[in-house]
Order: C-alpha cells, then sequence, then structure tokens
C-alpha cells in the first residue's frame, strides 16, 4: 500500500504525472475538484452543504474540504493506497491529514518560475475543440488547431503576468507545507524541468524507494 500526495505549481505537469502515478501504482487519483463535484452529483449532506456554498457565491471554507477529503478517504478502493492532488493547501490541513493518515509518501515535482512562465507561455486552447496544447515559440497568431482546424489561442491566464501572479499565491502555500514534509522521511524532490518521460521515471523509481 502506498498513500501519496503530490505538490507541484501550475504548468509543472502535476496533472500529467497524477495521471501516469495513479496508473502504474493502481491507486485512485483524489482531487479537491473531482471530490467537490461528486459531493455534489451524488447530493450527500456534504455535497448540499457544497452546492448551497456556491449557489451563495462562497467559497467553500477549509473545514468543508477537510471534511470532504476524510469521507472521499474512507471509500473502499483506497484500501490500496490513494493519491492525494490539492489537498491539503495549508500547513492546518497537513496536521489534520496527519490524525488521518500519517504513513504519506509527499512527492514534490520542482520547476523553477521561469521555466514556468515559458511553459505557460506556449499553451494555447482551441477555440473549436476545447483542446490545450503546446506551440512553438515561433507560434505565429494565424496558426490552426492540428486535430479540427479551429483556432488556437492564449487562455488569459496564461498571460505572463497573470502566471507570475498564480505563482505567487502558490508559493504563500505550498513553501511553508514543503518545508513541514521535508523535515520527514518519506519525502521526494523531483526535477520537473526534464523530459515528461524522465520526470515520471523518477518518480516511479523514488516512490519505489521510499514507499
Amino acid at each position: 500500500m502506498v498513500n501519496l500526495l503530490l505538490i507541484g505549481p501550475p504548468g509543472s505537469g502535476k496533472g500529467t504525472q497524477a495521471v501516469r502515478i495513479a496508473r502504474r501504482f493502481k491507486v485512485p487519483h483524489i482531487s479537491t475538484g473531482d471530490i467537490l463535484r461528486q459531493a455534489v452529483r451524488d447530493e450527500t449532506p456534504l455535497g448540499r452543504e457544497v452546492a448551497a456554498t456556491i449557489a451563495a457565491g462562497s467559497l467553500v471554507s477549509d473545514e468543508l474540504i477537510a471534511n470532504l477529503v476524510r469521507a472521499r478517504l474512507d471509500w473502499s478502493d483506497t484500501a490500496s493506497g490513494f493519491l492525494l492532488d490539492g489537498f491539503p493547501r495549508t500547513v492546518a490541513q497537513a496536521h489534520l491529514l496527519d490524525q488521518w493518515r500519517s504513513d504519506l509518501v509527499v512527492v514534490h515535482i520542482a520547476v523553477p518560475d521561469e521555466d514556468i512562465i515559458r511553459r505557460l507561455s506556449t499553451r494555447r486552447i482551441c477555440q473549436s475543440c476545447g483542446l490545450t496544447q503546446s506551440v512553438s515559440e515561433e507560434w505565429g497568431r494565424t496558426e490552426d488547431c492540428p486535430y479540427c482546424g479551429g483556432t488556437l489561442v492564449r487562455r488569459d491566464d496564461d498571460e505572463a503576468a497573470t502566471v507570475r501572479k498564480r505563482l505567487v499565491t502558490y508559493a504563500a502555500l505550498a513553501e511553508p507545507l514543503i518545508t513541514l514534509y521535508r523535515s520527514r522521511a518519506g519525502f521526494l524532490t523531483v526535477n520537473g524541468q526534464q523530459s515528461p518521460e524522465r520526470v515520471s521515471q523518477d518518480l516511479f523509481k523514488g516512490i519505489d524507494s521510499l514507499g
């Protein structure tokens, strides 16, 4: 059994690696976004509370997120382990998680800010089919989607100034968590500047050695 926690900045390839890790170790990939959507769909008591909170235009509280995660970890599919993505977001949430699962392997994908900004500056979304894809740094404004022929555009939140703000927000939350977990056994940092395949190889090798 391996209980995994994945930490990484936006644009680090965390989503891609989460899917690969979950498949490799045969554990469910549990993200806070998925938990929220599933709870609302299932109309559980917590789900109805989430729906009411969102309908009122309010943010879902840390306490509510924590309760949803705890309930999700009680599902039978976590008997062989799990991969948490997006929780905990704060040191307080990390201490809560310690009360439920203390045998964590914490994986940190490290990528410098400037590399993140460069990566996201080449990311485009097709206005027709909605697929997100990367283009060359010499990309021209007239380039079309290779899948459907639609127009490729840069998302507003991939603009350099916006990315910098997102990275500042990420660092404010993630750095205290990384400091906390780095002092414990079961912490792994992987260089996210490598190819996705090499990052996966390093992740698998590191998790095998710690799990």
